[in-house]
């Protein structure tokens, strides 16, 4: 139990990091791949119209979004 305590403690703590970092970059500048903007361009091909600043699940959920 203790190790697998540790183990917990120690994973939240780079979790903690690693948020603290990725919060303080400004979104359109941050890559945490190589292949992000094919990513992003495949999505847009599939999804033209889906305004991604705000989503609401209703819009999600409605017919012609299924």
């Amino acid at each position: 139990p203790r190790v697998e305590l540790a183990w917990a403690m120690r994973a939240h703590q780079h979790a903690q990091v690693y948020f603290n970092l990725i919060s303080s970059v400004d979104p359109k500048f941050l890559h945490l791949t190589k292949v992000d903007d094919q990513i992003y361009n495949e999505f847009r091909k599939t999804f033209r119209d889906l305004k991604i600043d705000l989503l609401d699940p209703e819009d999600l959920k409605s017919e012609p979004a299924k």
